[in-house]
Order: C-alpha cells, then structure tokens, then sequence
C-alpha cells in the first residue's frame, strides 16, 4: 500500500529519516540506541549490503521504539523480505510500477522514487502522495523541487528529499511545504557507524535536531 496518514503524520513529526549502510548486523542495536540518543526515531536501512535485513531484525527486537524501514528495493523479492522482517515502510530510489504493485498486495507502506515531471505523475495515478526525491542535489536541489512540483502542489504530494542534503542546507528544505522529511546518510556516514563512533553520531543527530525544532517546534 501507499503511505498511510497515520505512518506519515510519524515521519513528518520526525522530520528526519536516517539512511544507514550497515556492514555489521551486530552494530544495528547500538547505532539505533545513538540515533534516538540524538533525536532521530525514523529509519531506512539500505539493501546495499547483506546485512540489512538481519539488522532490521535486531533493531525490531531490541529497540522498538524506532520507525524502521528499508531503502534501496529494486524488487518485488526484496520487498517480499523486508515486509517478512517487519520494515515500517519501504523506499525506492527510483519508479518500478511492479515493485509499486509489489507493495500494494503485500500491504507495505511504499514510496517510489522520482525525479522528473512524468514520474511524479505515473506514481500519484498509481495512488503514491509521498514520494522520494532523488538524488536532490544532483537535480538542482529545492529550485528544481519547486519547479517541478508546481504543477502539482494543489494535490497534496509530499516529498522526502535525498542526496547531497546535510547541515548546511538542511534548514532551506525543511521551510518549504512540499517537504515532508528529510533523508541523509550525513547522520550516521558509513564510516562513523564502522568505527563504532556512536558519540559522534548522536552529536550529528543532535545538531540536526536543534535545526528542526527551531523550525518547526518539535
């Protein structure tokens, strides 16, 4: 299914969504322990590598409390997996009607990817009003969002921006309506979760928050 009102009021409260690329199942309890230390409740684990299914297991296990869902579904398969391993919600980089059809019939909370004008189209008549927006930057970041969107903004779509967003440009995205949350692996780097910084990560989490809370009061 499409993002239900009540899985994205979560998302929108929260305001952030951490991208994670973890190498090691055994560091998703620990790390997910950080974000929520930092303010950050809301999730994607990437399929980028074999350990994120197994990390969205133990994250569902030992820390409950944080939305999780999974990032890069290419297919059908994969999102079969995720909706078995309990993921929130589901994220993928780009439009696949049959991974879109994929998620209706197994009842998982799915947003396709888009970048272009005929995109945002083919999703909202597949019934999609939030939808991944990526790879931001690269795009031409919020002008490009504005622009494209404009046809459509008396529809109610909103949009989680990715790619290229961090610190210094977080505050600009998060003013504009059309933006329901923000995605970015600056939060948590591969790297940082590697070397098990999980101090560091909750202070990039902190920082962020500040941001969030001033603009939006939460």
């Amino acid at each position: 299914m499409m993002m239900d009102e009540t899985l994205t009021k979560k998302i929108g409260d929260a305001a952030l969504i951490a991208v994670l690329v973890i190498d090691d199942a055994g560091d998703a309890a620990v790390l997910a322990k950080a974000l929520l230390r930092g303010g950050v409740s809301v999730i994607e684990l990437t399929l980028r590598t074999p350990a994120a299914l197994e990390a969205l297991s133990n994250i569902k296990t030992e820390v409950p409390e944080i939305v999780a869902g999974i990032g890069t579904i290419l297919t059908p398969e994969q999102l079969r997996q995720a909706k078995e391993r309990g993921a929130a919600f589901g994220v993928a980089p780009g439009y696949n009607p049959s991974v879109l059809d994929a998620a209706k019939k197994l009842d998982l909370p799915y947003a396709p990817g888009v970048s272009t004008a005929s995109e945002i189209e083919a999703a909202y008549e597949k019934g999609c009003k939030t939808l991944k927006f990526f790879p931001s930057e690269s795009l031409g970041g919020l002008s490009y969002l504005k622009n494209v969107n404009a046809p459509y903004a008396h529809l109610g779509i909103r949009y989680i921006p990715l790619g290229g967003i961090g610190i210094g440009n977080m505050k600009d995205y998060l003013e504009n309506e059309a933006v329901l949350a923000l995605g970015g692996s600056w939060l948590a780097p591969r790297n940082l979760i590697n070397e098990k910084n999980w101090d560091k990560i909750s202070k990039n989490c902190e920082e962020a928050m500040k941001i969030v809370r001033e603009l939006r009061g939460k």
